[in-house]
């Protein structure tokens, strides 16, 4: 499976830097994930619903360490490119 597209919504929220949508294969896309600024670093949180109890849950999260860092390189690099480009202008 291959990552086709990313778009990058850049918002301006406390800890949430970015809405972002993934595309698979020119046929799947999942949208709502979060680029986050954590305590050291950038990370990519996956969509969520919020439960009864008030806990969340991933509604879509990849299976594997490889598919997860797939996406958050691709996430991020999109988001850098995105950020630069709206700095330049």
């Amino acid at each position: 499976m291959e990552i086709t597209d990313v778009k990058i919504f850049p918002v301006s929220e406390k800890r949430v830097k970015a809405y972002a949508s993934i595309v698979f294969d020119d046929c799947f896309i999942v949208r709502d994930l979060k680029v986050i600024h954590g305590d050291s670093k950038l990370f990519v949180a996956m969509p969520s619903k919020k439960m009864k109890d008030g806990s969340y849950r991933d509604t879509v999260h990849p299976l594997n360490n490889t598919t997860r860092q797939q996406i958050e390189s691709s996430v991020l690099e999109a988001y850098e490119r995105e950020i630069n480009r709206k700095e330049q202008q």
